[in-house]
This record gives C-alpha cells, sequence and structure tokens, in this order.
C-alpha cells in the first residue's frame, strides 16, 4: 500500500455514575488552577452546573462562568468567551454540555492565547500551522450532559460565521479535550426528544464514517460497535430516561461515533452543516432526518460496508436495504420526524444548500462525488418526503 497517513486517537476518558463530581481533582490532573465553565443558558442554573462552581471554586485558586453560547455557537460567541478568559486570568476551559458549548470551549481555549482572528486557523487555510502557537492553547476538560456529538473526544470545533452563514470548522491535535467525562448522571434531565435527537447523531457519525472513502480500519470498527451499542439502548434511553446504563451506553457509543469519524464524514454532515447554519436548525435532529436520504442517493457505493455492518447488527439480511430499513425503524422507534417540512424547512433554497453542501469539507469523504446539483436534488427529496 503505497501511502502516508496520520492517525491520532482519543484522551483520557473517565466514565461512570458520579465521575463529574471529581471534578476539581480532574482539573489538577490536567494542570488547570483557574477554570472557566462553558456552557449555554439552558443548562447554566442547573444542580450540575451549579455543583461544579461550587466545588472548582472551593478547591481551586478560582472558576468562572460563560454561558453565552448559542445552539449553533457562532463566531460571536467565541470572541465574548475569550474576553471573559482573558479578563478573569483563567487558564483553562471546562467545557460543559451539549456539542455547542463544548466545541465552543475548545475554540475559547484554543484562540484565547493566539495573535490572530479565530477565521485565520480555519482548517482550509494553508498558511494556519505557521501561525498556530501550540504551546498557548489552553488545556479543556468536557462533560457532555447529551449523547450525541462526541465533541469531548474530538480535535475540531465547528462555528458559525454569521456573515458568511457557513459553518467552518477549526481544528488541531491539541484542542483535544486533555479528559473527557462520561457521567450519565449529567444526561439524567435531558428531555426525550434531545435525547431522540443527539443519539440519532450518533448513529450517523458511525454510518458515515463506516462508509466514507477515509482509510482507518481501527476508527472502522469503532463506529461499526458504536452503531450496534445505539441499536441496543437508544430507544431504551429515550423511553425510560431512570435507565442509567442505557443512558451511559449511549454517552460511550456517542464518543465512540466520534472516535470513528476520524475516518471521514459525508453527505448527511454536508447538508446539515449548511442547513444550520442558514435554518439555525439543530444539529443532530438535521442529521437524523437526513440519514436515510442520503443513504439511498450513496446506495450505489456503500454495499461492502453495509454488508459488514448487517452482519454485526445480526440483521436478516446483509444488504444495504437491510441496513435502511433497521434506520428507519430506529428513527421511527424514537419520534424522529420523516422529512425537513415537519421542522419548517422548505425547499425554497435548495440551489443554495446544494451549493453549499457541495462546497462542505465533509462532501470530500462522501462514497458518491456528488454534484451541487445532486446535493439539491437530495435536499429537495428530505424536504417532501421522498425516499
Amino acid at each position: 500500500m503505497n501511502m502516508q497517513i496520520e492517525w491520532s486517537y482519543p484522551t483520557t476518558v473517565r466514565v461512570g455514575q458520579g465521575a463529574a463530581r471529581r471534578l476539581a481533582h480532574a482539573c489538577r490532573d490536567a494542570g488547570i488552577k483557574r477554570p472557566l465553565i462553558v456552557t449555554d443558558k439552558g443548562i447554566s442554573d442547573s444542580a450540575m452546573v451549579r455543583e461544579a462552581l461550587a466545588e472548582c471554586g472551593s478547591k481551586l485558586e478560582t472558576c468562572g462562568l460563560f454561558d453565552e453560547v448559542k445552539g449553533n455557537p457562532t463566531e460571536g460567541n467565541v470572541a465574548a468567551g475569550v474576553a471573559v478568559f482573558r479578563e478573569g486570568g483563567h487558564d483553562g476551559v471546562i467545557a460543559f454540555g451539549g456539542g455547542s458549548p463544548i466545541d465552543a470551549g475548545k475554540a475559547i481555549a484554543f484562540v484565547a492565547g493566539q495573535k490572530f482572528p479565530l477565521w485565520d486557523y480555519e482548517d482550509t487555510n494553508p498558511d494556519r500551522g505557521s501561525k498556530i502557537d501550540p504551546a498557548a492553547i489552553a488545556p479543556t476538560i468536557a462533560l457532555p450532559t447529551t449523547a450525541g456529538t462526541g465533541s469531548e473526544v474530538g480535535r475540531a470545533s465547528v462555528i458559525t460565521d454569521e456573515v458568511a452563514r457557513v459553518k467552518r470548522t477549526i481544528m488541531h491535535p491539541t484542542m483535544m479535550p486533555r479528559i473527557a467525562i462520561l457521567d450519565p448522571d449529567l444526561t439524567a434531565d435531558l428531555p426525550p426528544h434531545l435525547a431522540a435527537a443527539t443519539g440519532a447523531d450518533a448513529l450517523t457519525h458511525c454510518l458515515e464514517s463506516l462508509c466514507s472513502t477515509g482509510y482507518h480500519p481501527m476508527s472502522e470498527i469503532v463506529a461499526m460497535d458504536g452503531a450496534r451499542i445505539i441499536g441496543e439502548n437508544l430507544v431504551k434511553a429515550v423511553s425510560d430516561r431512570s435507565d442509567v446504563a442505557a443512558r451511559q451506553a449511549m454517552l460511550v457509543a456517542s464518543a465512540m461515533g466520534a472516535v470513528g469519524f476520524q475516518r471521514g464524514l459525508g453527505g448527511v454532515h454536508a447538508i446539515a452543516q449548511s442547513l444550520g447554519a442558514v435554518y439555525d436548525k439543530h444539529h443532530g435532529l438535521l442529521n437524523a432526518i437526513l440519514m436515510p436520504y442520503v443513504m439511498k442517493a450513496n446506495e450505489e457505493a456503500i454495499g461492502p460496508s453495509c454488508a459488514i455492518l448487517a452482519r454485526h447488527l445480526q440483521l436478516p439480511k446483509s444488504t444495504t436495504a437491510a441496513v435502511l430499513d433497521w434506520v428507519l425503524h430506529l428513527r421511527e422507534a424514537v419520534g424522529i420526524p420523516n422529512d425537513l417540512a415537519a421542522i419548517g424547512i422548505s425547499d425554497d433554497e435548495a440551489e443554495l444548500i446544494g451549493r453549499m453542501s457541495f462546497c462542505d469539507g465533509c462532501s470530500n469523504t462522501n462514497p458518491v462525488p456528488h454534484s451541487a446539483k445532486r446535493y439539491a436534488d437530495i435536499f429537495r427529496d428530505a424536504v417532501r418526503g421522498r425516499l
């Protein structure tokens, strides 16, 4: 095999009920004395965040709070967080919440010690490497309160450019949180509809990475078993929020999905990220709705991957159709809408979404090299429910 590839794998992951109660200890292990908790308004006044503030404030030198993160974090959110970080003399970030606060927290920890504006570090900028000072990237600890994005074991942040109406990716190995804490107590109050959407987001990561054009056998295996764990636990985690074991399994599977997508993602994310930038809708829900439509569009190329997955899931047939039926059944069982129209999205902007999806970096590893026109057609199908 004539290729040279660099692989990177996750960080320290602390798993189990009650793991979040040792947050100050985790900060010390990560070399953080003056953390800034980064979260959103939805949970900033919750018991878990108040307890984290109290524990870290009493056991460390100081602990601050920044809770101005939107559902799709923006450049403005990051800039405001950086200002709070610098003014408070903080030396690390505790990213607390779903994928949005974790992505924002990692971006704040990254850019707070750098000299250039945020977009200078976008992954598409060929000069970004010469501008990054890795030693100035502050350490991060991540505590997910949803089982979806897996951002707690990722080395990138997706941030919305509100001026250009696109999502941009900031990436560096040192952005990886030093410690990820997967504590099912933190997901206990998550509403069922969000548990469903975020769980389906994790499934999308597993399925897209399995079918991507990237070469990463280790991630492929992790993603495959992540899909199995989600299949066995998502319905239980959504229907019975008191099922601690199911919620724990979903947190683990979510992290596995993020490990998996080191192999690459695909058209689901290309379209979902475009829609998120234009319509400001929940990323996980967009992925959940789009998943079967993109699978159908990729059908000609994903047969071998689906055959392997079908056998691993012990489905009746080792075919793409069997995997697609499994996905549709799972979506229906947790109440995911069938089409984008159900969440208020029309196809008026289909041509724009097609162009944006084609230009999105995730399209580079889609198993079929769709054109902008084809992405627009897939989007129209997903709006109208034509599968």
